[in-house]
Protein backbone atom coordinates (compact mmCIF):
# COMPACT_ATOMS: atom_id res chain seq x y z
CA UNK A 1 0.00 0.00 0.00
CA UNK A 2 1.15 3.22 -0.98
CA UNK A 3 0.90 5.72 2.26
CA UNK A 4 1.74 8.64 0.57
CA UNK A 5 -0.92 7.92 -2.04
CA UNK A 6 -3.60 6.33 0.73
CA UNK A 7 -3.27 9.79 2.67
CA UNK A 8 -4.21 11.66 -0.40
CA UNK A 9 -7.68 9.96 -0.59
CA UNK A 10 -10.44 10.37 1.82
CA UNK A 11 -10.95 8.06 4.67
CA UNK A 12 -13.88 5.99 3.48
CA UNK A 13 -11.95 5.60 -0.04
CA UNK A 14 -9.33 4.30 2.30
CA UNK A 15 -10.99 1.75 4.16
CA UNK A 16 -12.83 0.55 0.71
CA UNK A 17 -8.93 -0.02 -0.24
CA UNK A 18 -8.36 -2.06 2.94
CA UNK A 19 -11.20 -3.96 2.71
CA UNK A 20 -10.50 -5.40 -0.90
CA UNK A 21 -7.50 -6.50 0.52
CA UNK A 22 -8.61 -7.94 3.44
CA UNK A 23 -11.21 -9.83 1.27
CA UNK A 24 -9.13 -11.41 -0.68
CA UNK A 25 -7.48 -13.16 2.86
CA UNK A 26 -10.21 -13.05 4.88
CA UNK A 27 -12.08 -16.65 4.41
CA UNK A 28 -8.78 -18.81 4.88
CA UNK A 29 -7.53 -16.12 7.88
CA UNK A 30 -10.87 -16.68 10.04
CA UNK A 31 -9.73 -20.70 9.49
CA UNK A 32 -6.23 -20.00 10.54
CA UNK A 33 -6.87 -17.33 13.71
CA UNK A 34 -4.38 -16.16 15.80
CA UNK A 35 -3.27 -12.65 14.85
CA UNK A 36 -3.74 -10.90 11.68
CA UNK A 37 -0.35 -8.81 12.01
CA UNK A 38 -0.12 -7.88 7.99
CA UNK A 39 -3.51 -6.72 8.19
CA UNK A 40 -2.85 -4.76 11.31
CA UNK A 41 0.14 -3.00 9.59
CA UNK A 42 -1.56 -2.02 6.77
CA UNK A 43 -4.13 -0.36 9.23
CA UNK A 44 -1.11 1.05 10.78
CA UNK A 45 0.12 2.47 7.32
CA UNK A 46 -3.49 3.75 6.17
CA UNK A 47 -3.64 6.73 8.32
CA UNK A 48 -6.59 5.96 9.90
CA UNK A 49 -5.42 5.48 13.15
CA UNK A 50 -5.57 8.72 13.91
CA UNK A 51 -9.22 9.83 12.40
CA UNK A 52 -10.42 10.15 15.96
CA UNK A 53 -7.65 12.14 17.42
CA UNK A 54 -8.68 15.81 17.31
CA UNK A 55 -6.74 18.36 14.88
CA UNK A 56 -4.80 20.08 17.93
CA UNK A 57 -3.25 17.01 19.00
CA UNK A 58 -1.80 16.20 14.45
CA UNK A 59 -5.00 14.12 13.73
CA UNK A 60 -7.75 14.24 11.91
CA UNK A 61 -10.79 15.15 14.05
CA UNK A 62 -12.98 13.53 12.16
CA UNK A 63 -17.05 13.11 13.01
CA UNK A 64 -18.76 9.81 14.04
CA UNK A 65 -20.45 9.90 10.90
CA UNK A 66 -16.87 9.04 9.11
CA UNK A 67 -15.85 6.86 12.07
CA UNK A 68 -18.38 4.84 12.06
CA UNK A 69 -18.57 4.49 8.05
CA UNK A 70 -15.11 3.26 8.18
CA UNK A 71 -15.78 0.66 10.40
CA UNK A 72 -18.73 -0.74 8.99
CA UNK A 73 -16.88 -0.66 5.32
CA UNK A 74 -13.79 -2.62 6.51
CA UNK A 75 -16.84 -5.21 8.36
CA UNK A 76 -18.02 -5.92 5.47
CA UNK A 77 -14.78 -7.87 4.27
CA UNK A 78 -13.30 -8.96 7.68
CA UNK A 79 -15.15 -8.29 11.08
CA UNK A 80 -12.04 -9.02 13.59
CA UNK A 81 -10.51 -6.46 11.81
CA UNK A 82 -13.17 -4.43 11.99
CA UNK A 83 -13.64 -4.87 15.67
CA UNK A 84 -9.69 -4.15 16.77
CA UNK A 85 -9.61 -1.23 14.43
CA UNK A 86 -12.92 0.05 15.93
CA UNK A 87 -11.79 -0.47 19.92
CA UNK A 88 -8.81 1.57 18.90
CA UNK A 89 -11.18 4.42 18.23
CA UNK A 90 -13.88 3.46 21.49
CA UNK A 91 -10.21 3.64 23.34
CA UNK A 92 -9.13 6.74 21.98
CA UNK A 93 -12.63 8.51 23.15
CA UNK A 94 -12.50 6.57 26.79
CA UNK A 95 -9.47 8.71 27.13
CA UNK A 96 -10.89 11.60 25.91
CA UNK A 97 -14.03 11.61 27.51
CA UNK A 98 -12.85 10.10 31.37
CA UNK A 99 -9.53 12.39 31.22
CA UNK A 100 -8.16 15.81 30.26
CA UNK A 101 -6.26 17.51 27.53
CA UNK A 102 -2.73 18.16 29.60
CA UNK A 103 -2.77 14.56 30.56
CA UNK A 104 -3.76 12.72 27.14
CA UNK A 105 -2.31 15.03 24.76
CA UNK A 106 1.30 13.21 24.32
CA UNK A 107 -0.19 10.37 24.33
CA UNK A 108 -2.42 11.50 21.03
CA UNK A 109 0.40 12.69 19.55
CA UNK A 110 2.65 10.08 19.44
CA UNK A 111 0.14 8.13 17.99
CA UNK A 112 -0.32 10.39 15.61
CA UNK A 113 3.77 10.43 14.66
CA UNK A 114 4.12 6.54 15.26
CA UNK A 115 0.51 5.09 13.94
CA UNK A 116 0.06 3.50 17.33
CA UNK A 117 -2.15 0.83 17.64
CA UNK A 118 -4.10 1.16 21.30
CA UNK A 119 -5.63 -2.27 22.75
CA UNK A 120 -8.04 -3.20 25.16
CA UNK A 121 -7.16 -4.69 28.81
CA UNK A 122 -10.28 -2.36 30.31
CA UNK A 123 -13.15 -5.44 30.82
CA UNK A 124 -14.93 -4.14 34.13
CA UNK A 125 -16.64 -7.18 34.74
CA UNK A 126 -13.42 -9.36 35.29
CA UNK A 127 -12.20 -8.53 39.06
CA UNK A 128 -9.42 -10.57 39.27
CA UNK A 129 -6.70 -7.71 38.70
CA UNK A 130 -6.38 -5.86 41.67
CA UNK A 131 -4.40 -2.31 42.20
CA UNK A 132 -2.69 -1.78 45.11
CA UNK A 133 -0.40 1.97 46.14
CA UNK A 134 3.04 1.27 46.56
CA UNK A 135 3.46 5.07 47.27
CA UNK A 136 2.12 8.42 46.53
CA UNK A 137 2.96 8.16 43.00
CA UNK A 138 2.88 4.29 42.04
CA UNK A 139 0.41 1.65 41.56
CA UNK A 140 0.83 -2.09 40.85
CA UNK A 141 -1.91 -4.18 38.82
CA UNK A 142 -1.74 -7.84 39.69
CA UNK A 143 -3.48 -10.38 37.96
CA UNK A 144 -5.83 -11.26 34.92
CA UNK A 145 -8.24 -9.89 32.54
CA UNK A 146 -10.16 -11.62 29.87
CA UNK A 147 -11.81 -10.58 26.75
CA UNK A 148 -8.37 -8.27 25.82
CA UNK A 149 -9.38 -7.51 22.06
CA UNK A 150 -6.68 -6.00 19.93
CA UNK A 151 -4.53 -6.11 22.71
CA UNK A 152 -1.68 -8.21 20.82
CA UNK A 153 0.60 -6.00 18.80
CA UNK A 154 -0.68 -3.64 19.98
CA UNK A 155 1.17 -0.11 21.01
CA UNK A 156 -0.78 0.97 23.79
CA UNK A 157 -2.85 -0.45 26.29
CA UNK A 158 -6.11 0.64 28.36
CA UNK A 159 -5.59 -1.05 31.41
CA UNK A 160 -7.76 -1.37 34.49
CA UNK A 161 -7.95 -3.29 38.19
CA UNK A 162 -9.88 -2.56 41.40
CA UNK A 163 -8.19 -1.06 44.42
CA UNK A 164 -9.02 -2.71 47.63
CA UNK A 165 -12.04 -0.86 48.59
CA UNK A 166 -13.63 -1.80 45.18
CA UNK A 167 -13.06 1.31 42.65
CA UNK A 168 -12.25 0.78 39.34
CA UNK A 169 -8.88 2.54 38.01
CA UNK A 170 -7.97 2.96 34.65
CA UNK A 171 -5.02 3.71 32.98
CA UNK A 172 -3.06 3.92 30.06
CA UNK A 173 0.68 2.31 29.33
CA UNK A 174 2.89 1.00 26.95
CA UNK A 175 1.96 -2.49 25.93
CA UNK A 176 5.72 -3.53 26.16
CA UNK A 177 5.89 -2.66 29.44
CA UNK A 178 7.36 -4.82 32.24
CA UNK A 179 5.25 -7.46 33.71
CA UNK A 180 2.45 -7.33 31.16
CA UNK A 181 1.44 -10.52 29.21
CA UNK A 182 -0.86 -12.16 26.59
CA UNK A 183 -1.32 -15.78 26.74
CA UNK A 184 -3.11 -16.01 23.40
CA UNK A 185 -5.81 -18.20 24.75
CA UNK A 186 -8.44 -16.48 22.27
CA UNK A 187 -9.88 -19.97 20.27
CA UNK A 188 -13.91 -19.31 20.05
CA UNK A 189 -16.05 -19.80 16.87
CA UNK A 190 -16.44 -16.16 15.71
CA UNK A 191 -14.23 -13.27 15.71
CA UNK A 192 -11.37 -15.39 15.29
CA UNK A 193 -8.70 -13.01 14.64
CA UNK A 194 -9.18 -10.31 17.27
CA UNK A 195 -6.74 -11.53 20.49
CA UNK A 196 -9.92 -11.25 22.65
CA UNK A 197 -8.01 -13.43 25.08
CA UNK A 198 -6.00 -13.36 28.63
CA UNK A 199 -3.86 -10.79 29.54
CA UNK A 200 -1.66 -11.24 32.49
CA UNK A 201 -0.54 -8.44 35.26
CA UNK A 202 2.87 -9.58 36.68
CA UNK A 203 3.70 -6.56 39.31
CA UNK A 204 3.38 -3.94 36.56
CA UNK A 205 3.86 -0.79 37.88
CA UNK A 206 1.62 2.13 37.07
CA UNK A 207 2.42 6.11 37.99
CA UNK A 208 -0.01 8.36 39.12
CA UNK A 209 0.08 10.61 36.17
CA UNK A 210 -1.02 7.55 33.56
CA UNK A 211 -4.43 6.84 35.85
CA UNK A 212 -7.78 8.55 34.39
CA UNK A 213 -9.18 10.16 36.84
CA UNK A 214 -10.32 13.50 36.02
CA UNK A 215 -13.07 13.05 35.47
CA UNK A 216 -12.74 9.67 35.75
CA UNK A 217 -15.43 7.07 34.49
CA UNK A 218 -18.91 7.39 34.19
CA UNK A 219 -18.73 10.43 36.01
CA UNK A 220 -20.76 12.65 34.02
CA UNK A 221 -23.41 12.60 31.84
CA UNK A 222 -20.51 13.09 28.87
CA UNK A 223 -18.08 10.65 30.42
CA UNK A 224 -20.88 8.20 30.02
CA UNK A 225 -20.97 8.22 26.46
CA UNK A 226 -18.17 5.84 26.62
CA UNK A 227 -20.64 2.71 26.47
CA UNK A 228 -22.91 4.26 24.02
CA UNK A 229 -20.21 4.51 21.37
CA UNK A 230 -19.59 1.18 22.10
CA UNK A 231 -22.87 -0.28 21.56
CA UNK A 232 -22.99 2.00 18.21
CA UNK A 233 -19.94 0.80 17.02
CA UNK A 234 -21.46 -2.85 17.64
CA UNK A 235 -24.36 -1.91 15.08
CA UNK A 236 -22.10 -0.39 12.43
CA UNK A 237 -19.97 -3.73 12.64
CA UNK A 238 -23.23 -6.25 12.60
CA UNK A 239 -24.07 -3.91 9.85
CA UNK A 240 -20.95 -4.61 8.11
CA UNK A 241 -21.12 -7.65 7.97
CA UNK A 242 -24.57 -8.57 7.12
CA UNK A 243 -23.76 -6.12 4.33
CA UNK A 244 -21.03 -8.16 3.38
CA UNK A 245 -22.98 -11.33 3.45
CA UNK A 246 -25.99 -10.25 1.14
CA UNK A 247 -23.45 -8.82 -1.57
CA UNK A 248 -21.50 -12.63 -1.25
CA UNK A 249 -25.23 -14.24 -1.91
CA UNK A 250 -26.22 -11.22 -4.18
CA UNK A 251 -22.98 -12.19 -6.71
CA UNK A 252 -23.43 -15.80 -6.27
CA UNK A 253 -27.03 -15.57 -7.20
CA UNK A 254 -26.60 -13.39 -10.27
CA UNK A 255 -24.70 -16.23 -12.00
CA UNK A 256 -26.84 -19.25 -10.87
CA UNK A 257 -29.39 -21.66 -13.05
CA UNK A 258 -32.37 -21.65 -11.20
CA UNK A 259 -33.66 -24.64 -9.19
CA UNK A 260 -35.14 -27.60 -11.30
CA UNK A 261 -38.40 -27.18 -10.63
CA UNK A 262 -38.72 -23.29 -11.07
CA UNK A 263 -40.64 -21.58 -13.78
CA UNK A 264 -37.65 -19.31 -14.87
CA UNK A 265 -34.35 -20.24 -15.87
CA UNK A 266 -32.23 -17.88 -13.61
CA UNK A 267 -32.11 -17.59 -10.12
CA UNK A 268 -32.43 -13.82 -10.56
CA UNK A 269 -36.08 -14.47 -12.13
CA UNK A 270 -36.95 -16.55 -9.52
CA UNK A 271 -39.91 -14.73 -7.48
CA UNK A 272 -38.80 -17.17 -4.39
CA UNK A 273 -35.33 -15.85 -4.62
CA UNK A 274 -36.42 -12.33 -4.82
CA UNK A 275 -38.82 -12.53 -1.91
CA UNK A 276 -35.50 -13.67 0.32
CA UNK A 277 -33.29 -10.98 -1.29
CA UNK A 278 -36.32 -8.14 -0.68
CA UNK A 279 -36.52 -9.50 2.82
CA UNK A 280 -32.62 -8.91 3.49
CA UNK A 281 -33.13 -6.03 2.24
CA UNK A 282 -35.63 -4.29 3.90
CA UNK A 283 -34.08 -5.17 7.13
CA UNK A 284 -30.70 -3.72 5.74
CA UNK A 285 -32.14 -0.37 4.87
CA UNK A 286 -34.23 -0.26 8.39
CA UNK A 287 -30.54 -0.99 10.11
CA UNK A 288 -29.03 1.61 8.16
CA UNK A 289 -31.90 4.43 9.02
CA UNK A 290 -31.91 3.65 12.92
CA UNK A 291 -28.15 3.93 12.78
CA UNK A 292 -27.60 7.13 10.83
CA UNK A 293 -30.29 8.18 13.75
CA UNK A 294 -28.49 6.83 16.91
CA UNK A 295 -25.32 8.46 14.77
CA UNK A 296 -26.90 11.44 14.49
CA UNK A 297 -27.88 11.84 17.85
CA UNK A 298 -24.29 10.81 19.09
CA UNK A 299 -22.45 13.21 17.60
CA UNK A 300 -25.03 15.98 18.86
CA UNK A 301 -24.43 14.86 22.40
CA UNK A 302 -20.83 15.04 21.51
CA UNK A 303 -20.77 18.29 20.36
CA UNK A 304 -22.39 19.34 23.52
CA UNK A 305 -19.52 18.23 25.63
CA UNK A 306 -19.78 18.54 29.55
CA UNK A 307 -23.21 20.59 29.36
CA UNK A 308 -24.34 17.73 27.72
CA UNK A 309 -27.64 16.58 30.08
CA UNK A 310 -28.90 13.57 31.87
CA UNK A 311 -31.61 13.68 29.58
CA UNK A 312 -30.16 14.24 26.44
CA UNK A 313 -27.40 11.55 27.23
CA UNK A 314 -30.50 9.59 27.79
CA UNK A 315 -32.26 10.15 24.33
CA UNK A 316 -28.85 8.96 22.80
CA UNK A 317 -29.04 5.71 24.75
CA UNK A 318 -32.49 5.04 23.25
CA UNK A 319 -31.73 5.48 20.27
CA UNK A 320 -28.44 3.56 20.21
CA UNK A 321 -30.21 0.72 22.29
CA UNK A 322 -32.83 0.60 19.47
CA UNK A 323 -30.57 0.16 16.48
CA UNK A 324 -28.26 -2.19 18.45
CA UNK A 325 -31.77 -4.65 19.01
CA UNK A 326 -32.18 -4.17 15.00
CA UNK A 327 -28.90 -4.84 13.99
CA UNK A 328 -28.48 -7.46 15.79
CA UNK A 329 -31.74 -9.23 14.85
CA UNK A 330 -31.21 -8.36 10.97
CA UNK A 331 -27.38 -9.45 10.99
CA UNK A 332 -28.19 -13.13 12.71
CA UNK A 333 -31.20 -13.68 10.26
CA UNK A 334 -29.67 -12.26 7.23
CA UNK A 335 -25.78 -14.02 7.94
CA UNK A 336 -28.13 -17.68 8.28
CA UNK A 337 -30.48 -17.01 5.80
CA UNK A 338 -28.06 -16.73 2.83
CA UNK A 339 -27.87 -20.36 2.27
CA UNK A 340 -31.58 -20.45 2.00
CA UNK A 341 -30.75 -18.39 -1.58
CA UNK A 342 -27.42 -19.58 -2.79
CA UNK A 343 -28.10 -23.38 -2.30
CA UNK A 344 -26.44 -26.40 -0.93
CA UNK A 345 -23.06 -25.63 -3.06
CA UNK A 346 -22.71 -22.57 -0.34
CA UNK A 347 -21.74 -24.98 2.26
CA UNK A 348 -18.57 -25.73 0.80
CA UNK A 349 -15.98 -25.59 3.93
CA UNK A 350 -13.41 -23.43 1.01
CA UNK A 351 -15.85 -20.91 0.67
CA UNK A 352 -15.90 -20.31 4.36
CA UNK A 353 -18.91 -18.80 4.04
CA UNK A 354 -20.79 -19.57 8.02
CA UNK A 355 -18.00 -17.33 8.77
CA UNK A 356 -20.65 -14.20 8.69
CA UNK A 357 -23.07 -15.79 11.02
CA UNK A 358 -20.34 -17.07 13.13
CA UNK A 359 -18.45 -13.34 13.79
CA UNK A 360 -22.30 -12.18 14.49
CA UNK A 361 -23.33 -14.29 16.54
CA UNK A 362 -19.61 -14.28 18.69
CA UNK A 363 -19.94 -10.51 18.65
CA UNK A 364 -23.92 -9.81 19.39
CA UNK A 365 -23.44 -12.06 22.75
CA UNK A 366 -21.01 -9.21 24.31
CA UNK A 367 -23.68 -7.80 26.23
CA UNK A 368 -27.38 -9.44 26.16
CA UNK A 369 -29.83 -8.00 23.84
CA UNK A 370 -32.67 -9.00 26.10
CA UNK A 371 -31.46 -5.89 28.43
CA UNK A 372 -32.02 -3.73 25.26
CA UNK A 373 -35.35 -4.70 25.01
CA UNK A 374 -35.59 -4.06 28.89
CA UNK A 375 -34.36 -0.65 28.75
CA UNK A 376 -36.46 0.32 25.52
CA UNK A 377 -39.78 -1.18 27.20
CA UNK A 378 -39.07 0.55 30.63
CA UNK A 379 -38.22 3.38 28.86
CA UNK A 380 -41.37 3.05 26.58
CA UNK A 381 -43.91 2.16 29.61
CA UNK A 382 -42.64 4.39 32.43
CA UNK A 383 -40.21 7.27 30.95
CA UNK A 384 -37.36 5.87 32.35
CA UNK A 385 -33.88 6.07 30.32
CA UNK A 386 -31.16 3.60 30.66
CA UNK A 387 -28.98 3.77 33.19
CA UNK A 388 -25.39 4.67 32.22
CA UNK A 389 -23.02 1.77 33.07
CA UNK A 390 -20.20 0.16 30.72
CA UNK A 391 -22.91 -1.59 28.78
CA UNK A 392 -25.60 1.09 28.37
Amino acid sequence: MNIAHQNSLDPLSIAQSLAEQFAQTAAQRDKKGGNPKTERDLIRQSGLLSLSIPKEFGGQGANWTTIFATIQTIARADSSLAHVYAFHHLLIATVKLFAQPPQYAPWFEKTVQENLFWGNTLNPLDRRATATKINEHEYIFHGDKSFCSGSIDSDMLLCSAYNPEGKLLIAVIPTQREGVNFLGDWNNMGQRQTDSGTSHFEQVKIHQHELLLNPGPLSTPYSSLRPLIAQLIFVHMFLGVAEGAFNTAKQAVQGQKAWSTSLTEQAVDDPYIQRHFAEFYLQLESVRLLAAKAVASLQSAWNEGQNLSPEQRGEVAVAIATAKIAATNSSLAITQNIFQVMGARATTAQLNLDRFWRNVRTQTLHDPVDYKYQEIGEWVLSNKFPKPSFYS
